[in-house]
């Protein structure tokens, strides 16, 4: 009983909105023909204007209840207004039922394949969220077992092993801390591109000074990594770029991450930001081993990027997840991103819009 109501609640949901839009479409319809009757038309342009309405009302609409409803709508319509005897029905004259009874079917045909073509667009985009999701899975898997291993040995060695100098129980809290705050940047990294994956979330952007939150992402870095030389490049004028500035700051941080981590060799990185025909561009670039392999766009991908071999001797600096994150948050900013290699190290680089969409 329960899985039949909840066939019915998918098929012929109740909603007022839809019903809003089905009743709008409607009588500008209705409205449309009257002014092409008033203008001399000939005999027969209302069915496939109505045709053109049941279209409308299936594509923007959920479900079959509403696109079967103008159906019926429809069909009164041109029977009852324009057809004549006007405002009165009648199927008698000649040729008329095989009118009314091709507009129902055409009508029924429409309605039927564009709500199964919404449907099978909707299955389509939750199979590539959940295979996302179990992407993400399998790429993190390793990633959090084995600092977990290595926090759990180290705080073991230090409570099994009394006699431990000083300076060896510092070394372990110290491996310690390191490998809790990778955990917590992983976890970070997941929370971030579920919730972009997730159809109830959205994104607020409003207005942020681009230069502050860049500035920010490198205040943080050099802290983490002060053996690094870091350099900024800002335009004179300030740029006022919608975006969720923490989220844009954790791409930063990513990217800037990756490239002293990945670059292996990396002394020096350039954090740029500059405006490009309506688009605010971040770039940084490093001089180090450069990105691995000639497909540098499926590094953004989760399920196709790989470990890079002796990454850090126990394999679990996986650039794959922070890339995945970062796609993710700049699509969903409606923005673009990019990587390539340089004559000496590489560039990842993301736009913005610095206008904001108009709803």
């Amino acid at each position: 009983m329960r899985f039949d109501k909840l066939i019915t609640a998918k098929l012929f949901p109740i909603s007022r909105r839809d019903l809003l839009v089905t009743a709008g479409i409607l009588l500008c319809t209705i409205a449309v023909c009257s002014v092409l009757r008033l203008a001399g038309s000939i005999q027969g342009f209302a069915p496939p204007v109505f045709v053109l309405a049941v279209l409308l009302v299936s594509r923007f609409t959920t479900g079959y209840l509403y696109g079967f409803l103008s159906v019926v709508l429809s069909v009164v319509c041109v029977n009852l207004i324009f057809t004549y005897p006007y405002w009165a029905f009648n199927l008698t004259i000649s040729g008329y039922p095989l009118t009314f009874f091709v507009l129902m079917t055409v009508s029924i045909i429409t309605c039927s394949l564009t709500a199964q073509a919404k449907e099978q667009a909707r299955l389509l985009a939750e199979n590539e969220r959940e295979k996302m999701r179990a992407n993400l899975l399998r790429s993190v898997s390793h990633d959090i077992r084995t600092p977990l291993t290595s926090i759990v040995g180290s705080t073991s060695a230090i409570l099994e092993n009394p006699g431990l100098s000083d300076q060896e129980k510092q070394e372990l809290l110290e491996n310690t801390r390191e490998e809790a705050q990778w955990l917590i940047r992983v976890v970070e990294n997941l929370l971030s591109i579920t919730r972009i994956g997730d159809e109830q979330a959205r994104i607020t952007k409003e207005p942020e000074a681009a230069e502050e939150v860049l500035g920010e992402a490198v205040r943080k870095f050099r802290r983490r990594f002060p053996a690094i030389t870091v350099s900024v490049s800002i335009p004179d004028a300030l740029l006022l770029v919608p975006m969720d500035p923490i989220l844009i700051e954790q791409v930063l941080a990513n990217l800037l991450e990756n490239a002293a981590v990945h670059g292996k060799t990396t002394t020096d990185i350039h954090v740029s930001l500059q405006e490009e025909d309506g688009f605010a561009r971040f770039s940084v670039q490093d001089n180090g081993q450069g990105l691995p392999g000639k497909n540098a766009a499926g590094l953004f991908d989760a399920s196709t990027t790989p470990p890079r071999p002796n990454a850090d001797g126990d394999g679990k600096r996986n650039m794959g997840l922070g890339l995945s994150v970062c796609r993710a948050i700049v699509r969903a900013h409606g923005g673009t991103i990019d990587a390539k290699n340089l004559p000496q190290g590489a560039e990842v680089s993301f736009c913005l819009p610095v206008y904001q969409e108009e709803l």
